[in-house]
């Protein structure tokens, strides 16, 4: 059956059918250690009980009817004072555009600015740019982050590209890599932005930023989180941010997110999505109104909810740090942030005890699936080459009983390599 062009050249989601996978397996009675969602298991890091009590309530008095287009107005206050509170940023209410969780609202940004043939400019390892620049027809313009840069983009990676650009796609906190921009890369980003777009005037078509921040309250240690606007306030008439409940509270399923930037963009998304129908539930709507002036419990729960993770992705990565002083090709970036570490598993070209050579990046994956029962995503999922040997471990549903056993069982099968 034929049908459109968009349907018969998407490309499916690795993730997803690696992940389909895993959940057979495990149905089957299989030991997994699954670090491949970037989700969160529930009975592990619940919501905070503020806002489940919120929604309950939303629901008891009946809060089931159409929410206004554009998100509810006592929601957008409070994002507006969330996000002053949190992060210094100075927006109204028709600046900002609330959607049933990130997703949305990316594809809005890409709706919006981009047309057919416009050159979008993204890094790899990244979650999901090809498919929102192959929606829109757009013309991809691939960076290869490196492991030296803790796979974020530099400036110079970017500037042999920027002339005709539409779209610039970044994130940080990083999804797959769970590492951040530091100030002073961000910042020669976006002089880069607005160097470019004085260059072109009032009558060539603009330079957009989308920077995606769906990780930033959930950062480690000594690690800051910067975002374009409070660095260059310039930025502004250029940069939509995009940002939801769903990682920092560990609501995925609650699907209530929100956008920012300037009123003239944001009002072109509302009207996409409008058509779209991609509204945040009404109840949900009145709950995170709520919740988000609540100080004290968002307090709280940060302090748990942070520490919790970060216990886990700390462990994590020196048990992997360990293995490779044992002379396992292993290896790892220390976590800065989201719920994300970054690992490599250096495994081609080695042989199994079967004798079996594992000739590329897919065997070794298939290896450590298949021997050490541990199912994490390789960076080739995201966008980057097939022989990347570097990988994303999530941890929203880790236990930490198993973090010993889980090591344990990979330093086993790396042993088992020669």
């Amino acid at each position: 059956m034929k049908l459109s062009h968009l349907s018969e050249t998407m490309v499916g989601s690795e993730i997803v059918k690696l992940g389909s996978e895993i959940k057979e397996r495990i149905r089957q009675g299989e030991q997994i250690y699954n670090f491949t969602v970037g989700d969160f298991n529930p009975a592990i890091f619940p919501i905070p009980k503020e806002l489940e009590d919120e929604i309950v309530n939303a629901y008891r008095q009946h809060f089931t009817n159409y929410p206004a287009a554009e998100g509810n107005l006592e929601l957008r206050e409070a994002i507006a004072e969330f996000i002053k509170n949190r992060e210094d940023l100075n927006y109204s209410v028709n600046e900002i555009l609330v959607a049933s969780g990130g997703r949305p609202l990316i594809y809005a940004v890409f709706r919006a600015v981009c047309d057919k043939g416009d050159k979008i400019i993204y890094p790899v390892p990244s979650w999901n740019n090809n498919h929102y620049t192959h929606f829109v027809g757009g013309e991809h313009i691939v960076i290869e982050a490196k492991a030296e840069n803790s796979f974020m983009p530099i400036v110079e990676d970017l500037r042999p590209f920027i002339k005709d650009a539409t779209l610039i796609s970044l994130c940080s906190p990083q999804n797959p890599t769970g590492t951040t921009f530091n100030k002073q890369e961000l910042e020669a980003i976006c002089d880069l932005v607005l160097e470019e777009n004085l260059r072109r005037g009032e009558t060539e078509k603009k330079l957009f930023l989308m920077y995606d921040q769906m990780y930033c309250q959930l950062t480690y240690g000594k690690t800051i989180h910067y975002n374009p606007v409070s660095l260059r306030p310039e930025m502004k008439k250029y940069t939509i941010l995009i940002d939801a409940i769903s990682k920092s509270f560990a609501a995925t399923g609650v699907r209530v997110g929100w956008s920012f930037g300037p009123k003239e963009v944001i009002a072109k998304m509302k009207s996409i999505l409008g058509h779209v129908g991609a509204w945040a539930p009404m109840a949900e709507q009145k709950a995170v109104a709520k919740f988000l002036l609540n100080k004290e419990a968002i307090t709280n729960y940060f302090n748990h909810f942070k520490n919790e993770l970060e216990e886990r992705l700390v462990r994590i990565y020196e048990g992997c740090i360990q293995l490779k002083k044992q002379g396992l090709p292993v290896d790892a970036i220390f976590p800065e942030a989201a719920i994300y570490l970054t690992i490599k598993i250096d495994g081609v070209g080695k042989k199994t005890k079967e004798g079996k050579i594992l000739l590329a990046q897919d065997e070794v994956t298939a290896y450590l699936l298949n021997e050490a029962g541990l199912a994490i995503v390789p960076f080739y999922a995201f966008g980057s080459n097939r022989n990347n040997p570097w990988y994303r471990l999530s941890v929203g549903t880790c236990k930490k009983e198993e973090i010993d056993a889980m090591l344990a069982k990979l330093g086993a099968s790396l042993e088992k390599l020669t």
